[in-house]
């Protein structure tokens, strides 16, 4: 049975599910940051995935960063898979600006997070069911 890993509970914000993923919001102000989740135990590397989901996983990602880099006017949408704090599957979905405090180093330690505002956090909700909708099932 699939249970999200503590620690991606803990600093983020549940947006919605995919047909295969949970897709989360990093609750971390300083840059549009979100990270798929592909519902399924025990899963820590995509290659344990069945072919299927593996297909499944590559259209959800793209799909995702395909919106944001829209909706954000990214100049570069970082995606990664590293899963050294959490051996969970998770794949991270960070929009990217030259302008940014960290570039084009990573954003990993560059400064404590910030989390969202209550009302920031409400727009960003908002905003990404109306961007993702129709495609998120809840």
């Amino acid at each position: 049975m699939f249970e999200l890993h503590p620690r991606l509970r803990e600093d983020c914000i549940d947006i919605g599910d995919f047909p295969l993923c949970r897709l989360l919001l990093m609750n971390y102000a300083a840059y549009p940051w979100f990270v798929l989740v592909p519902r399924r135990a025990g899963v820590r590397e995509i290659f344990e995935l069945s072919e299927a989901d593996q297909q499944q996983l590559l259209l959800e990602s793209s799909t995702l960063a395909r919106a944001i880099a829209e909706q954000f006017h990214a100049d570069k949408i970082n995606i990664a898979a590293l899963g050294n704090m959490v051996p969970q599957l998770h794949i991270h979905h960070i929009v990217r600006f030259t302008g940014d405090a960290a570039w084009p180093a990573p954003v990993w330690g560059h400064a404590a997070a910030t989390p969202y505002s209550e009302q920031a956090l409400a727009e960003m909700t908002a905003m990404l069911k109306s961007l993702l909708s129709g495609l998120l099932e809840s």
